[in-house]
């Protein structure tokens, strides 16, 4: 009696929670659908990547209510029986298998599409800044071209030099400036390098305030800059598009061997019965 009363209890809770998993995911399904923006491509990507991240959820919930249904047929069998709901259950496995296999290479098209679209936004976005830049240059240069321009920017190198110069002859503001931990690395070796040599600290000042070189400096960061971030764009679509295709795949053959093989199942036992009762 009380092995029965288990299995029965076991069969229940099994049925329950597969069926709660089941709907809780269908509830997902129709959240995640809104606002419905079918010909959006973003759209499209977040809810494939959403739908099969959650796809494991009804795949346990159908394994878990086929359980239960399998530990009542070998229990009591004078134990009245519950409402069979494994053929819908066995048709929702099926369209789950069809959805999955049609994300795989939707996913793939769209993540490709979005990937090429977020590369040329990055290389349009690279070019404004690049002929910005040599726009200021241009215009930098039509200013220092005159002898006023010619004027302020020597200026502005002697009050380098100067500020440089008294901070190298003080010994003691020296050492302060070298064994301050907020100075960069980099600049205290500048600082020791024209400490030795100090026509090191005239290139460096001439170099510093040469618009030419400064702008191609600029234009070697941002396209560095552009090279990264293209890189990372693909190599973020390649990640995704693998990882949620293999997974979509995968989920759509779990599905459909459950669905059809079920359903054939049910429907070789339905024509089996029909074949004894005829003779």
């Amino acid at each position: 009696m009380t092995n029965r009363f288990t299995s029965g209890n076991a069969a229940l809770t099994l049925k329950v929670v597969g069926i709660i998993l089941i709907l809780s995911f269908l509830l997902d399904f129709l959240i995640l659908m809104l606002p419905f923006q079918p010909t959006d491509r973003s759209w499209q990507i977040n809810l494939a990547t959403a739908l099969v991240d959650r796809g494991i959820v009804p795949l346990v919930g159908i394994g878990m209510l086929f359980v239960g249904y399998w530990i009542d047929s070998v229990g009591d069998s004078d134990r009245p029986k519950p409402l069979d709901v494994r053929f819908p259950i066995l048709i929702l496995s099926s369209i789950l298998g069809l959805i999955f296999l049609l994300i795989f290479p939707l996913h793939l098209n769209n993540v490709r599409q979005a990937s090429a679209q977020t590369v040329n936004q990055i290389a349009q976005d690279a070019e404004q800044a690049e002929n910005q830049l040599k726009g200021q240059l241009s215009q930098f240069q039509a200013q220092i071209n005159n002898e006023q321009g010619k004027a302020q920017l020597e200026q502005l190198r002697n009050q380098a030099r100067n500020q440089f110069n008294e901070l190298l002859k003080d010994e003691q503001s020296y050492q302060r400036a070298l064994n301050n931990p907020q100075l960069p690395a980099a600049q205290k070796e500048l600082l020791k390098k024209f400490k030795a040599n100090p026509q090191e600290l005239d290139s460096f000042i001439a170099q510093q305030t040469d618009p030419q070189a400064l702008a191609t400096q600029r234009l070697t960061q941002i396209r560095q800059r552009r090279e990264e971030a293209q890189k990372q764009a693909r190599d973020n679509a390649w990640k995704s598009g693998l990882r949620i295709g293999i997974s979509s795949l995968l989920l759509s053959i779990g599905y459909m061997i459950i669905g059809w093989t079920g359903l054939r199942g049910m429907g070789a036992l339905q024509g089996g019965k029909r074949k004894v009762a005829a003779r």
